[in-house]
């Protein structure tokens, strides 16, 4: 057991599941969609840098109608099918990392609070691979008004947990939306490192844990 830990938060995309699975299978449709893309790419970057937001839909709707040439609500329907509603299919063949699940299992067992916290939304995903039943929070930070690596949706999770950030361990796969961003917040922080880190031996220095899979995260959260 970590000393001082009560929960244990994971990012979804690219943590959970290996990015590339989602890209091969999405590659038709980016490129029937790349400059709707392309854009929304671009806007996510300077949602990224931006305060919290009352409606972070509505917003993201009105850049990406401005860029478009179109009306906020033709935006919204525009990114639903391209971004959002237009990607769940994709999801349904996508399988998460070895140990996932096994992992989710021992850490409830284990005592820990498990929650989830994505830049997009959770419930794109279906089922999760199993994993909901283990989880006491799932957030999204476009609802919650804020994209990583802003702290204020990481403080959102500590307060609907109610916990303080120092209890919390935070799961990610980015250097500097996950990790930084939990950091900053003044969350614990382990890190899921790219197989470049993992040849070379470079483990990220900012963050607490870094690890090569699920089966070594086991041993640093359980042992």
């Amino acid at each position: 057991m970590i000393e001082g830990i009560k929960a244990i938060a994971f990012d979804i995309d690219g943590t959970l599941y290996p990015a590339y699975r989602l890209n091969i299978r999405i590659v038709k449709h980016f490129f029937a969609h790349a400059i709707e893309f392309l854009h929304f790419g671009l806007i996510r970057r300077q949602l990224r840098r931006t305060a919290p937001l009352g409606d972070l839909f509505k917003y993201q709707a009105i850049l990406f109608g401005k860029r478009m040439n179109m009306s906020s609500d033709e935006a919204m329907e525009r990114l639903d099918k391209t971004a959002y509603s237009g990607l769940e299919k994709y999801f349904k063949d996508v399988k998460p990392y070895k140990d996932v699940l096994e992992t989710f299992q021992k850490l409830k067992e284990a005592g820990y609070r498990i929650a989830l916290l994505s830049d997009f939304p959770p419930e794109q995903k279906g089922e999760l691979w199993g994993l909901k039943p283990y989880c006491d929070k799932i957030l999204s930070t476009e609802k919650i008004g804020a994209l990583k690596p802003s702290k204020y949706p990481f403080g959102i999770l500590a307060m609907e947990m109610g916990l303080k950030p120092q209890e919390i361990l935070y799961v990610g796969n980015s250097a500097k939306y996950d990790v930084m961003g939990a950091k900053n917040a003044g969350m614990m922080t382990a890190y899921l490192e790219p197989f470049w880190r993992r040849l070379f031996r470079k483990p990220l220095k900012e963050a607490d844990i870094s690890f090569k899979d699920y089966r070594q995260f086991q041993k640093y959260a359980l042992e």
